[in-house]
């Protein structure tokens, strides 16, 4: 397990690869035995093309791994710092394994009572609020689903919604990537009436509170820590592990898709490990900005904020809303997935912001009361 930590850390922290491409990078090279960075940096390209799932990764692993070796020799920091805060925030140094990850990708939840929530009103536009409303969902309708995805599969569905909003208010006259066909030959998951191309993340395993994730190949066993002898939390109830039928998934970009100079049609699932994707991380950090509070005191109202307290006040709006969606999609439990997702899209009809009609109202901010979402639970 230690080695896989490692080897993540590196691969994202040095290499500078996405964390799906990470992923896959790293079930390869343990495959070829390449575990540490000594052992990357001592390898030929060769060696490590055949065990990389794009020539692109191939080269920086390489460059990263004799880059560290390098400063171990003379002493120095293996992690580039930077006197710039801005770095500091983004470095994923601080990334140590997949568990880590989707602690961080985690929304914030309200504890608020249900008395004060129906008493907020927040302004935004809508597509922070269908990114939110559709990332909630997913984790009753695919609860084996972690935040990481979960978050992937919303801002697909906020993409396509603006697509085909943009067309028929006449802001695009090129058709869609969706329409064209592209990622063809890949799976099709069902989030709010809407179909939404994935890639399979195999061997990416998730498990909630007292469990642990890991990274296999298909000539390793699977590492997982000890279920802990504990009553589970309501929270942890709505999960479950993702079985062979159902690993978990990152949403195709088919519009990065159609820019790129891939194919249309996806046929092996060797070229899958490429393939653009919608990133959980700028969805999460899109939301955490996008939700203001609407105040009845004119004298609050105008008092001007500093960025650290908006970004904070942001963020805690962003955990009354996921909090009033729980209450909403938990009350609605005798419902079966497929039944709840057909409902969920005529909620978020009925609670978004009212904005002017056709172009005027594109991106236009309104208000958006918790109260409405939540007169909307199950009597």
């Amino acid at each position: 397990m230690a080695d896989t930590n490692n080897l993540l850390r590196f691969l994202t922290a040095e290499a500078k690869l996405p964390l799906a491409a990470a992923i896959a990078q790293a079930a390869g090279l343990q495959k070829a035995n390449l575990f540490t960075i000594e052992d990357l940096a001592k390898t030929d390209i060769d060696t490590i093309k055949a065990a990389s799932a794009t020539e692109k990764a191939a080269k920086a692993t390489l460059a990263a791994a004799k880059r560290v070796s390098i400063k171990r020799k003379r002493g120095l920091p293996e992690i580039s710092t930077s006197t710039s805060a801005k770095r500091a925030r983004v470095d994923p140094v601080e990334i140590k394994s997949p568990a880590d990850v989707e602690a961080s990708l985690a929304l914030p939840i309200s504890a608020l009572a249900e008395n004060d929530l129906a008493t907020i009103i927040l302004t935004t536009n809508r597509a922070p609020l269908l990114l939110t409303f559709a990332a909630t969902l997913i984790k009753y309708t695919m609860p084996e689903q972690p935040p990481s995805s979960r978050l992937s599969l919303a801002q697909a569905i906020t993409s396509l919604n603006a697509q085909a909003k943009a067309a028929n208010i006449g802001l695009s006259n090129s058709s869609s990537a969706e329409k064209e066909g592209w990622g063809q030959g890949q799976s099709v998951v069902r989030v709010m009436t809407r179909d939404v191309r994935v890639l399979k993340r195999w061997g990416y395993e998730w498990k909630p509170d007292n469990h642990t994730f890991a990274i296999k190949s298909e000539d390793q066993a699977v590492i997982k820590t000890e279920d802990k002898e504990e009553k589970p939390s309501p929270e942890s109830l709505h999960h479950r592990m993702p079985s062979e039928d159902s690993p978990a998934l990152l949403a195709l970009d088919l519009e990065q898709l159609k820019r790129s100079d891939a194919p249309p049609i996806v046929t092996t699932s060797a070229s899958t490990k490429s393939l653009p994707v919608y990133h959980p991380d700028s969805a999460r950090s899109y939301i955490l900005r996008a939700f203001d509070s609407v105040y009845g005191d004119e004298t609050i109202a105008k008092k001007k904020k500093s960025a650290s307290e908006l970004a904070a006040e942001r963020e805690t709006n962003l955990g009354h809303l996921v909090r009033a969606l729980d209450l909403l999609f938990e009350s609605w439990s005798n419902l079966d997935s497929s039944d709840l997702d057909k409902r969920a899209w005529s909620w978020y009809v009925k609670v978004r912001p009212q904005v002017e009609a056709g172009r005027a109202g594109w991106g236009a901010k309104g208000q958006v009361k918790l109260d409405d979402i939540l007169q909307l639970r199950r009597p």
